[in-house]
């Protein structure tokens, strides 16, 4: 069978474009600061803004998709993508860009939750999962080098997010109308007593579930509380020129690929546990060693082999949520959770180096890592001993049409 009926395309696109707003976070903050009459908390504030809306639209969804229909609430995400993002780029009233900033961010947390719902019934949904990082991280990498190009202004990055949205509305014909196993012909008759009705309430592994939506926050939040000051600890703490610190970044992005296409090639050959256990803690060294940078060696060191390491982990993650229910549930969840993590990150960042310094910043970063890694790498190990029941989707099936009203979602992926 050829790799276009095994690989679900639609699903990668959709996970694309749905975490395509978290990683050009930096250059939208910092594009909205520097067009328009905000300061820099203030820009900062509204890419918070964005973010939650994002990860508010994934929480409202978690169990939705499949009552909206994975098609409908697609194009409904897009659709406010679009018109969000878009109507963000067009205007510089202040108030306007706020909205279609959430509006926009609403639309991104739609489209993930479709796509990490789909995803979760996969075979494989760790390679999944790395094509989507791959083609995220590629497409952040060619627009953070071709918006300083593109003249000055906010409009490039959210133009950028509401063409991308705009150019995936395509494939979203090739989605099914609702996921198998969903559709009421599908449903099962209820058991005695209602345990089919309680059972279909809540997602499975409910305490494991639990322990990684409860971690993910506080991952993603020292994730990008570095992401957001490591243009500070390169320009102030090691002296670096404007132009070097880019430089080190475009490496670093490119190492983010090679990380991506690594943990593709070595899939579930070492399980999830040992990635996701020895991955944070290396990236809590890493953490430690770009925040006490003094020079361009250690500061090149720490962010390279950092962004090497971060979708590494982050996929991981994301496979272990989709393990935990074959529906997406915990994977919608556990990625809403992680972008209040995103969103709150450059804000403790800041605090944090303004009350000890960067150097302190690194270190209680690097500690709260190393804590958490000790419950995820737990989840792994019990999800490990399993195997959960798998869900295909026929995203490669002529598009169904649908039937009765058009449904709209209610209005989630780290750099």
């Amino acid at each position: 069978m050829s790799a276009r009926r095994t690989l679900p395309w639609p699903l990668v696109a959709l996970f694309t474009a749905g975490y395509l707003a978290p990683y050009l976070l930096p250059t939208t903050v910092g594009r909205l600061a520097a067009g328009l009459p905000l300061t820099a908390t203030q820009a900062g504030a509204v890419g918070s803004a964005l973010l939650l809306g994002s990860a508010s639209a994934g929480f409202l969804l978690a169990s939705r998709v499949d009552r909206a229909g994975a098609r409908h609430a697609a194009r409904a995400g897009l659709a406010l993508a679009v018109l969000g993002y878009g109507g963000a780029a067009l205007t510089d009233a202040v108030p306007a860009v706020v909205a279609g900033a959430v509006l926009g961010g609403a639309g991104s947390g739609t489209v993930t939750a479709v796509a990490v719902s789909g995803i979760a019934a996969q075979r494989d949904p760790h390679r999944v999962t790395t094509l989507g990082l791959l083609g995220v991280s590629a497409l952040a990498g060619a627009l953070c080098l071709a918006v300083p190009h593109l003249g000055p202004g906010h409009a490039q990055p959210l133009a950028a997010l509401a063409l991308t949205a705009l150019a995936v509305w395509p494939l979203t014909g090739r989605l099914p109308g609702r996921l198998p196993g969903h559709a009421t012909g599908d449903r099962p008759a209820p058991a005695p007593g209602g345990r089919r009705r309680r059972s279909a309430a809540r997602p499975p592994h409910l305490r494991r579930g639990l322990v990684l939506a409860a971690t993910m926050p506080c991952w993603s939040l020292a994730q990008n509380a570095l992401w957001g000051m490591s243009g500070r600890i390169g320009l102030v703490q090691a002296h670096l020129s404007e132009s070097t610190v880019g430089a080190v970044f475009a490496v670093a992005l490119g190492a983010g690929l090679l990380g991506v296409t690594g943990a593709g090639a070595l899939g579930p050959r070492f399980g999830r546990a040992l990635p996701i256990g020895a991955g944070t803690a290396l990236i809590a060294g890493c953490v430690a060693l770009s925040a006490s940078a003094t020079g361009l060696a250690s500061f090149a060191a720490g962010e390279i082999a950092w962004n090497l390491l971060y979708p590494v982990v982050l996929s991981y993650l994301i496979g272990l949520a989709a393990s935990l229910d074959p529906h997406g549930r915990w994977a919608v969840l556990v990625g809403s959770a992680s972008s209040l993590g995103t969103a709150a990150g450059p804000l403790a960042g800041s605090l944090l180096a303004a009350w000890a310094g960067f150097p302190v910043m690194g270190a209680v970063l690097a500690a709260g890592l190393l804590l958490i890694a000790a419950p995820v790498t737990a989840v792994a190990l019990r999800a490990g001993r399993g195997t959960p029941a798998v869900v295909e989707i026929p995203v490669d099936s002529p598009a169904v049409p649908a039937r009765g009203a058009y449904d709209t979602a209610a209005a989630i992926q780290a750099p």
